[in-house]
């Protein structure tokens, strides 16, 4: 029997396995955030609980940019105020102290991967979809700015979290391309650029990073932006882009792909028997295979989704 890091190792690299791991995420209780002990508990007794093969830790609270330019922003002429974090900034510093602390606690049983979000997602969750997209229509060039700002201050985070808090890679999840919101010509020429340049930065920092094609609003995605985004493994939305593993499987070139569960509230894996999730978990591996795939759903699962569930999902790759 391999143990949870030669599993995840080989599936990474896309070698046989002894069964397909498995890993669904969830995001820490607001209520958790300013305790980091707390915070490290709770992730810990939710890879207890289901016993997961790896952790998608949560970057809870750490979602908008600290920048105070973004305060109440009205000109997009102003993006040009904005500076890069120096590497002991306090939202760097507490970030990758809570990390470790979550890292510490796992005492080394399985591999760790922090979220990272494209730079214009930080800039959007400080401020708004409707400004971000103001600003970045309003003046191009300022928003090409911000966004080379925040790449390079994230770059001193992820330094951070793999040279001191002692995380694996980067789950590096890759947003706001909904077929409404931008054109293709608009998200090469405004958004790529950064994005690619933070995930180049990425690869020399770990050879264990997943993508994750986001698709969290329920709007398919223009995925043509994103089909040079390579990674080892993909994680993508099957209920809202590519439903066919096979096609998916095409569509990334072969990467080790991640996912097979609907992530969204009143699905199956909320409100099913543990003979339904068993039922859908060998559906699912039979369409799959075994080799270069992980089992999980298609984003973070909801709070209300037992602990119990993931468990089953679990159980039941084992006795497959």
């Amino acid at each position: 029997m391999m143990t949870k890091k030669e599993r995840v190792l080989a599936a990474f690299q896309g070698k046989p396995v002894d069964r397909v791991p498995v890993c669904v995420w969830k995001h820490v209780p607001s209520e958790l955030w300013d305790d980091d002990d707390a915070f490290a508990k709770c992730q810990l007794d939710y890879y207890k609980a289901t016993d997961v093969d790896f952790m998608k830790l949560s970057g809870d609270k750490y979602f908008g940019w600290p920048d105070p330019v973004l305060d109440n922003i009205q000109s997009a002429d102003e993006l040009y105020n904005m500076k890069v974090l120096p590497k002991d900034h306090p939202w760097i510093r507490s970030f990758v102290e809570r990390t470790k602390k979550v890292v510490a606690a796992l005492e080394g049983d399985c591999y760790t991967f922090m979220l990272i979000y494209v730079p214009v997602s930080y800039l959007r969750l400080q401020t708004s979809y409707p400004i971000m997209e103001r600003l970045i229509r309003e003046n191009p060039d300022a928003m090409k700015y911000a966004l080379d700002v925040i790449t390079e201050s994230l770059k001193f985070l992820i330094d951070g979290l793999i040279d001191e808090a002692g995380v694996d890679g980067c789950f590096y999840s890759v947003q706001d391309a909904e077929v409404t919101r931008f054109t293709e010509e608009e998200y090469l020429n405004w958004l790529k650029p950064s994005e690619m340049k933070l995930l180049d930065y990425m690869k020399t920092k770990s050879d264990m990073n997943i993508i994750h094609f986001c698709a969290w609003e329920g709007i398919p995605n223009r995925l043509s932006v994103w089909e040079d985004y390579h990674a080892p493994v993909i994680s993508w939305s099957r209920y809202i882009d590519i439903y066919d593993i096979g096609e998916m499987r095409k569509w990334t070139g072969g990467a080790t792909l991640w996912g097979g569960f609907d992530n969204r509230a009143g699905t199956l894996l909320y409100t099913g028997t543990k003979e339904d999730i068993e039922a859908e978990v060998k559906n699912i591996l039979d369409q799959a295979g075994t080799t270069g795939f992980i089992l999980g759903a298609d984003c973070s699962i909801h709070p209300e989704c037992p602990d119990e569930h993931v468990r089953w999902m679990v159980d039941a790759v084992k006795n497959l």
